[in-house]
């Protein structure tokens, strides 16, 4: 069947389930776990990151860039089915990803505030995101990535991500969590 998502036949992993802490590259104490539902405070401090998101680093048209529309969207994301986890430092956010219900798989998205990039953080985001998704009976996950965007695709490749579909300007990359 044409446009149909590809899988690795090897599963991936294993990846650590939330809470994790770990020394990020700036030896700062950052904890990624999963994202409290309710808990308003932290969804502020996700609502502030996201205000102050460097609009250069938005993909896809996200995070969206006002206020209101980032509220409406963290709604959505934070609810339902969707399986999110949160690196914070000490009550700041540090970085926010996400695995969306998508027919028989995830889709993945990651976001961490430039402050906080090239420190190890999203590497310990992603994992903690697959492990949680893992003991949550996630089987597979896919994303698309700018194919430009040689940092991120390094990272997906560095957890097990392998490129599924190259055929436009974005790579569809893919992983198996179980059989």
């Amino acid at each position: 069947m044409p446009g149909e998502r590809i899988y690795p036949d090897e599963v991936a992993g294993p990846f650590p389930e939330p809470p994790v802490e770990f020394e990020d590259r700036e030896s700062r104490a950052i904890e990624v776990r999963a994202y409290e539902s309710g808990n308003e405070e932290e969804f502020e401090a996700l609502v502030e990151m996201y205000a102050d998101f460097d609009p250069s680093d938005r993909a896809q048209g996200i995070p969206p860039g006002r206020e209101a529309r980032i509220r409406d969207w963290l709604d959505t994301i934070l609810r339902g089915d969707c399986l999110n986890v949160v690196a914070w430092d000490g009550a700041s956010v540090a970085g926010h990803a996400v695995l969306v219900p998508d027919e028989d798989a995830y889709e993945l998205a990651i976001f961490v505030y430039q402050p906080y990039q090239r420190a190890g953080i999203g590497t310990n985001l992603i994992e903690t995101l697959l492990g949680y998704g893992e003991a949550e009976g996630v089987e597979k996950v896919w994303l698309t990535v700018e194919r430009w965007n040689r940092p991120a695709v390094s990272l997906y490749e560095k957890v097990g991500f392998e490129t599924s579909d190259s055929e436009s300007f974005e790579l569809e990359m893919s992983l198996r969590l179980a059989e």
